[in-house]
């Protein structure tokens, strides 16, 4: 059943893009995107000019912004040309039509919740390995990227495009400090320089949930947030072995983000940012975005180094 999920998504992008016309006109926008591409030690990070993501990017997520508007994951308020895969009884696979990647998709929750990754965790698991074969899965929180922080969802992108995907076993044998590997589970802490990183590894699914519900509370203990610990999360599959890359944040959005003049720069950083693809809207901002401008942003949203060494010591505990 893993791939079929997978051959029925792309199904769905080709029916989508060529009959549902936001999708068409977010992919014909998306061909047409520039990326520039800075080097690091081990690894890159990319910038996108993509003018079809500035309703993300800008999206207003303060509660009362939020409560004034329809939620757009809801199957009452979505276009009537917006197809469904139904995904078990909980799920849904919809086509993202403001894409990043050549094969977006969006996995709302059926019932309009909270964003909250600890109770869904175990379906993002799903998700991982019945989309492995062509998709990397991933979770932006309610102040770390999430357009819509009042319903539950999950992304799913083209596995390969987000460098981290390829970049990850490098990284972690250049910068990574094993943690343990209790229940079969391993945990790397990660720190590149600009990323804070901490990465489970393991093939049982069961063991994996209960170091991640470990590693959940105590990011609520260093980085206390009011609705859930700050944080961007990837996960994939490789043959039965699960990857989950765990990005904690200390801010939502860079000071740049709201300056005025030349030094703005609309960076809002969620997962595929942080995963090595920073999207920028405006052109005028993308050409000022030098290497400086990124690793500025990076480590400004991000946790210290010194909070990384916290995280760490707590989850071996």
């Amino acid at each position: 059943m893993a791939d079929a999920y997978s051959e029925k998504a792309l199904e769905l992008l080709a029916s989508q893009k060529a009959a549902w016309d936001m999708a068409i006109s977010g992919y014909g926008s998306l061909d047409s995107a520039e990326v520039r591409s800075f080097e690091f030690e081990g690894y890159e990070i990319k910038t996108q000019f993509n003018p079809g993501r500035i309703r993300s990017t800008a999206a207003k997520v303060d509660k009362k912004s939020v409560g004034e508007r329809k939620c757009f994951l809801c199957e009452e308020n979505r276009p009537a040309a917006q197809e469904s895969i139904d995904y078990g009884d909980d799920f849904w696979i919809l086509v993202n039509p403001f894409p990043i990647f050549p094969e977006h998709l969006t996995l709302p929750l059926r019932a309009h919740e909270p964003q909250r990754v600890l109770p869904f965790f175990p379906a993002m698991l799903d998700f991982a390995r019945d989309l492995a074969d062509r998709f990397t899965v991933f979770y932006n929180g309610p102040k770390c990227g999430a357009s819509a922080p009042d319903h539950m969802h999950f992304q799913a992108g083209t596995r390969g495009f987000m460098p981290i995907d390829r970049e990850f076993d490098e990284l972690k044998r250049r910068y990574g400090k094993t943690l343990d590997e209790k229940g079969g589970v391993e945990a790397t802490a990660i720190d590149d320089g600009l990323r804070k990183i901490v990465a489970l590894e393991g093939s049982d699914k069961a063991a994996l949930a209960d170091r991640f519900a470990r590693l959940h509370d105590v990011l609520a203990e260093t980085i206390p947030n009011e609705e859930e610990p700050m944080m961007n999360v990837l996960v994939n599959r490789e043959g039965e072995t699960y990857r989950v890359v765990v990005l904690p944040r200390r801010k939502h959005r860079p000071e740049r983000y709201h300056a005025e003049g030349e030094e703005r720069v609309l960076l809002s950083p969620a997962s595929v940012d942080l995963g090595g693809v920073a999207i920028i809207p405006v052109e005028e901002d993308f050409k000022r975005a030098d290497r400086s401008v990124v690793e500025e942003v990076f480590r400004e949203v991000f946790v210290e180094r010194e909070t990384l060494e916290r995280i760490g010591e707590a989850y071996a505990d």
